[in-house]
């Protein structure tokens, strides 16, 4: 029986092949060897087990579909079934109607499929945001280490927020945090 958000009345958004659903428990090993991998761009500082994997997912994870106002919702992104990347909205500020947008990918899809993954996450996830939740606005917290985001970001409607100098310290040196903000289309 696939788990449902409290707060949301649809749980599955779909684009031709790809959908997101609730965060599927049969997804957490390829979601936690993914985090690993991608550890550098992450708020991640050591890499994840599968016992910190199982934790997480009974102790955090499986508790957001027992709350009317989670602070985060995640989804699994699927492609014909199979899952290849999760995210969804974290951080959620429920007063504020805002949350920030987190994404990664199948590690191995990046090279070709970055751009693609990322546009048609965006446009699943701002079904959820905006039609399902009519938050005022999303926003993508990045460390400032992959400059290939911000297009695609901007190419799915995010504009450039702001630039913060030296907000983190990253294998000891100090690097920029980019904000990009998509508002809510309706509002």
């Amino acid at each position: 029986m696939p788990r449902t958000y409290k707060p949301l009345k649809q749980q599955t958004f779909s684009f031709g092949e790809y959908e997101i659903v609730p965060i599927r428990d049969e997804d957490k090993f390829k979601i936690m060897q993914w985090r690993n991998e991608q550890m550098y761009h992450l708020r991640q500082n050591e890499p994840l087990t599968e016992e910190k994997q199982e934790a997480y997912f009974k102790n955090v994870v499986a508790k957001l579909f027992e709350q009317e106002k989670p602070e985060q919702l995640l989804f699994s992104f699927l492609r014909n079934g199979e899952c290849i990347g999760y995210g969804g909205l974290v951080h959620i500020n429920w007063e504020e109607k805002n949350a920030e947008l987190s994404f990664i990918m199948n590690t191995k899809l990046e090279a070709e499929e970055f751009e693609k993954n990322w546009l048609t996450f965006i446009s699943l996830i701002k079904n959820v945001a905006f039609n399902e939740l009519n938050f005022n606005y999303i926003f993508v917290y990045a460390y400032d280490l992959r400059p290939h985001l911000y297009p695609v970001l901007e190419k799915g409607g995010f504009q450039f927020a702001k630039r913060l100098k030296n907000e983190v310290i990253l294998e000891g040196k100090p690097t920029d945090v980019v904000i990009h903000i998509l508002k809510n289309p309706r509002k």
